[in-house]
Protein backbone atom coordinates (compact mmCIF):
# COMPACT_ATOMS: atom_id res chain seq x y z
CA UNK A 1 0.00 0.00 0.00
CA UNK A 2 2.75 2.18 0.84
CA UNK A 3 4.88 1.42 -2.12
CA UNK A 4 1.40 2.15 -4.57
CA UNK A 5 0.91 5.40 -2.72
CA UNK A 6 4.41 6.49 -3.73
CA UNK A 7 4.36 5.69 -7.27
CA UNK A 8 0.83 7.86 -7.17
CA UNK A 9 2.78 10.88 -5.69
CA UNK A 10 5.65 10.84 -8.37
CA UNK A 11 2.74 9.97 -11.12
CA UNK A 12 0.82 13.59 -9.93
CA UNK A 13 4.22 15.12 -9.75
CA UNK A 14 5.42 14.61 -12.91
CA UNK A 15 2.35 15.57 -14.48
CA UNK A 16 3.18 19.02 -12.55
CA UNK A 17 6.36 19.44 -13.88
CA UNK A 18 5.42 18.44 -17.34
CA UNK A 19 2.12 20.79 -17.28
CA UNK A 20 4.59 23.85 -15.55
CA UNK A 21 6.88 23.37 -18.67
CA UNK A 22 4.45 23.59 -21.18
CA UNK A 23 2.97 26.24 -19.68
CA UNK A 24 5.96 28.46 -19.19
CA UNK A 25 7.33 27.23 -22.83
CA UNK A 26 3.79 28.45 -24.06
CA UNK A 27 4.98 31.51 -22.55
CA UNK A 28 8.41 32.32 -24.19
CA UNK A 29 6.49 31.46 -27.21
CA UNK A 30 4.32 34.11 -26.97
CA UNK A 31 6.89 36.71 -25.73
CA UNK A 32 8.93 35.75 -28.83
CA UNK A 33 6.16 36.63 -31.34
CA UNK A 34 5.26 39.70 -29.25
CA UNK A 35 8.90 40.91 -28.33
CA UNK A 36 8.70 44.45 -29.96
CA UNK A 37 5.24 45.08 -29.44
CA UNK A 38 5.95 44.24 -25.56
CA UNK A 39 9.11 46.30 -25.62
CA UNK A 40 7.46 49.39 -27.29
CA UNK A 41 4.49 49.11 -24.45
CA UNK A 42 7.54 48.84 -21.72
CA UNK A 43 9.54 51.66 -22.97
CA UNK A 44 6.16 54.06 -23.81
CA UNK A 45 5.71 52.83 -19.82
CA UNK A 46 8.85 54.15 -18.52
CA UNK A 47 9.61 57.06 -21.14
CA UNK A 48 5.93 58.49 -21.73
CA UNK A 49 5.55 61.51 -24.06
CA UNK A 50 6.49 64.77 -23.06
CA UNK A 51 3.01 66.88 -22.05
CA UNK A 52 1.85 70.06 -23.26
CA UNK A 53 1.99 72.96 -20.85
CA UNK A 54 -1.24 75.25 -20.77
CA UNK A 55 0.07 78.42 -20.69
CA UNK A 56 -2.96 80.38 -18.73
CA UNK A 57 -1.20 84.02 -18.32
CA UNK A 58 0.47 86.21 -19.98
CA UNK A 59 3.35 86.47 -17.70
CA UNK A 60 4.44 82.95 -18.62
CA UNK A 61 4.26 83.71 -22.47
CA UNK A 62 6.32 86.78 -21.84
CA UNK A 63 8.94 84.31 -20.09
CA UNK A 64 9.59 81.95 -22.37
CA UNK A 65 9.51 84.43 -25.25
CA UNK A 66 12.09 87.05 -23.53
CA UNK A 67 14.31 84.13 -23.11
CA UNK A 68 15.18 84.17 -26.57
CA UNK A 69 16.07 87.96 -26.09
CA UNK A 70 16.85 89.21 -29.91
CA UNK A 71 15.28 86.95 -32.39
CA UNK A 72 17.39 87.36 -35.65
CA UNK A 73 16.00 86.28 -38.72
CA UNK A 74 17.45 87.39 -41.99
CA UNK A 75 20.43 88.63 -43.22
CA UNK A 76 21.71 90.12 -46.00
CA UNK A 77 25.58 89.67 -47.27
CA UNK A 78 27.09 92.00 -49.81
CA UNK A 79 30.28 92.24 -51.71
CA UNK A 80 31.46 96.08 -53.07
CA UNK A 81 34.26 98.01 -54.23
CA UNK A 82 34.10 101.35 -52.14
CA UNK A 83 36.31 104.52 -52.92
CA UNK A 84 38.03 106.92 -50.34
CA UNK A 85 40.07 109.92 -51.12
CA UNK A 86 42.32 112.38 -48.98
CA UNK A 87 43.39 116.09 -50.43
CA UNK A 88 47.42 117.22 -49.58
CA UNK A 89 45.99 121.42 -49.85
CA UNK A 90 48.15 124.16 -49.50
CA UNK A 91 46.85 127.65 -48.35
CA UNK A 92 42.99 127.76 -48.39
CA UNK A 93 42.44 125.74 -51.53
CA UNK A 94 44.68 125.13 -54.01
CA UNK A 95 45.18 121.06 -53.75
CA UNK A 96 48.68 119.93 -54.86
CA UNK A 97 47.90 116.28 -54.29
CA UNK A 98 45.41 113.50 -53.77
CA UNK A 99 45.50 110.05 -52.32
CA UNK A 100 42.83 107.74 -53.75
CA UNK A 101 42.21 104.35 -52.36
CA UNK A 102 39.53 101.36 -53.41
CA UNK A 103 38.58 99.08 -50.99
CA UNK A 104 37.30 95.79 -51.57
CA UNK A 105 34.55 95.04 -48.97
CA UNK A 106 32.45 92.13 -47.73
CA UNK A 107 29.95 93.07 -45.34
CA UNK A 108 26.73 91.45 -43.71
CA UNK A 109 23.59 93.09 -42.25
CA UNK A 110 21.39 91.05 -39.40
CA UNK A 111 17.62 92.73 -39.18
CA UNK A 112 15.34 90.56 -36.76
CA UNK A 113 12.87 92.13 -33.14
CA UNK A 114 14.46 93.22 -30.08
CA UNK A 115 12.29 91.17 -27.77
CA UNK A 116 13.27 93.36 -24.71
CA UNK A 117 10.62 95.65 -26.27
CA UNK A 118 8.08 92.70 -25.83
CA UNK A 119 5.55 94.03 -22.70
CA UNK A 120 2.89 91.75 -21.01
CA UNK A 121 0.45 94.33 -22.35
CA UNK A 122 1.23 92.77 -26.19
CA UNK A 123 0.35 89.40 -24.60
CA UNK A 124 -3.60 88.19 -24.35
CA UNK A 125 -4.22 85.08 -23.37
CA UNK A 126 -7.42 83.65 -23.54
CA UNK A 127 -8.80 79.76 -22.59
CA UNK A 128 -8.28 79.02 -26.56
CA UNK A 129 -6.14 81.58 -28.05
CA UNK A 130 -2.59 83.17 -27.30
CA UNK A 131 -2.66 86.51 -29.24
CA UNK A 132 0.88 88.51 -29.31
CA UNK A 133 1.40 91.76 -31.00
CA UNK A 134 5.35 91.82 -31.74
CA UNK A 135 7.57 95.05 -31.90
CA UNK A 136 8.34 96.10 -35.69
CA UNK A 137 12.07 94.46 -36.78
CA UNK A 138 14.85 96.68 -36.91
CA UNK A 139 18.76 96.85 -37.79
CA UNK A 140 20.18 94.64 -35.17
CA UNK A 141 23.73 94.47 -36.31
CA UNK A 142 26.20 95.01 -39.59
CA UNK A 143 30.28 94.08 -39.70
CA UNK A 144 32.59 93.90 -42.35
CA UNK A 145 34.69 90.51 -43.06
CA UNK A 146 37.96 91.83 -42.50
CA UNK A 147 39.12 88.78 -43.66
CA UNK A 148 37.42 88.60 -46.68
CA UNK A 149 38.04 92.43 -47.57
CA UNK A 150 41.02 94.38 -49.04
CA UNK A 151 42.69 97.67 -50.28
CA UNK A 152 42.17 96.82 -53.99
CA UNK A 153 44.02 100.17 -55.40
CA UNK A 154 46.02 102.39 -53.38
CA UNK A 155 47.32 105.75 -55.03
CA UNK A 156 49.17 108.85 -54.22
CA UNK A 157 49.10 110.66 -57.08
CA UNK A 158 51.94 112.52 -59.33
CA UNK A 159 55.15 112.57 -57.95
CA UNK A 160 53.56 110.74 -54.46
CA UNK A 161 52.49 114.07 -53.25
CA UNK A 162 49.25 112.91 -52.21
CA UNK A 163 49.13 112.30 -47.72
CA UNK A 164 50.29 108.91 -46.96
CA UNK A 165 47.27 107.89 -45.31
CA UNK A 166 46.21 104.51 -46.08
CA UNK A 167 45.13 102.98 -42.51
CA UNK A 168 42.81 106.22 -42.01
CA UNK A 169 41.52 105.99 -45.54
CA UNK A 170 40.51 102.40 -44.52
CA UNK A 171 38.70 103.04 -41.77
CA UNK A 172 36.72 105.74 -43.75
CA UNK A 173 36.27 103.01 -46.99
CA UNK A 174 35.00 100.53 -44.16
CA UNK A 175 32.24 103.31 -42.56
CA UNK A 176 30.86 103.80 -46.00
CA UNK A 177 30.73 100.05 -46.83
CA UNK A 178 28.84 99.70 -43.48
CA UNK A 179 26.14 102.66 -44.92
CA UNK A 180 26.01 100.99 -48.02
CA UNK A 181 25.25 97.53 -47.33
CA UNK A 182 22.88 98.93 -44.89
CA UNK A 183 20.94 101.18 -47.76
CA UNK A 184 21.48 98.13 -50.08
CA UNK A 185 19.50 95.54 -47.38
CA UNK A 186 16.87 98.10 -46.82
CA UNK A 187 16.38 98.80 -50.57
CA UNK A 188 15.21 95.09 -51.17
CA UNK A 189 13.21 95.02 -47.68
CA UNK A 190 15.05 93.30 -44.98
CA UNK A 191 12.80 94.46 -42.42
CA UNK A 192 9.33 93.25 -44.21
CA UNK A 193 11.40 89.93 -44.29
CA UNK A 194 12.21 89.83 -40.71
CA UNK A 195 8.78 90.72 -39.87
CA UNK A 196 7.10 87.68 -41.36
CA UNK A 197 9.90 85.17 -40.21
CA UNK A 198 9.87 86.58 -36.74
CA UNK A 199 5.87 85.83 -37.04
CA UNK A 200 6.14 82.35 -38.15
CA UNK A 201 9.66 81.59 -36.10
CA UNK A 202 7.25 82.59 -32.66
CA UNK A 203 4.00 80.94 -34.04
CA UNK A 204 6.15 77.66 -34.44
CA UNK A 205 7.58 77.88 -30.82
CA UNK A 206 4.48 78.42 -28.71
CA UNK A 207 2.96 75.88 -31.08
CA UNK A 208 5.37 73.38 -29.44
CA UNK A 209 4.53 73.91 -25.89
CA UNK A 210 0.97 74.07 -25.90
CA UNK A 211 -2.80 73.33 -27.80
CA UNK A 212 -3.73 77.20 -28.14
CA UNK A 213 -4.58 79.06 -31.16
CA UNK A 214 -1.27 80.93 -32.14
CA UNK A 215 -2.15 84.67 -33.42
CA UNK A 216 1.00 86.30 -33.71
CA UNK A 217 0.99 90.29 -35.27
CA UNK A 218 3.53 93.58 -36.04
CA UNK A 219 2.98 96.43 -34.69
CA UNK A 220 3.32 98.96 -37.32
CA UNK A 221 3.14 101.84 -34.67
CA UNK A 222 6.51 100.55 -33.92
CA UNK A 223 8.11 100.32 -36.89
CA UNK A 224 11.71 101.58 -36.95
CA UNK A 225 13.89 103.51 -39.61
CA UNK A 226 15.88 101.36 -41.90
CA UNK A 227 19.39 102.35 -40.37
CA UNK A 228 22.01 100.98 -38.27
CA UNK A 229 21.33 101.69 -34.38
CA UNK A 230 24.70 103.20 -32.58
Amino acid sequence: MSSHSNKSWKYILYLGVGSSVTVFSLLLWGIWQTGDRIFTTLTSLFNPPLPKLEIDNSAVVLEKIQGIQELTTTVHRMETIVPASADRVLGKDWVIGRTKLLYMARGEVKAGIDLGKLGQEDITVSPNKIAIVLPAAEILDSKIDVKASNIYHYDRGFLNLGPDVAPQLQILAQQKTLDKIVDSACNQGILQEADTKAKKAITEFLTLTNDKTIEVAIDNSSSQVCQMRY
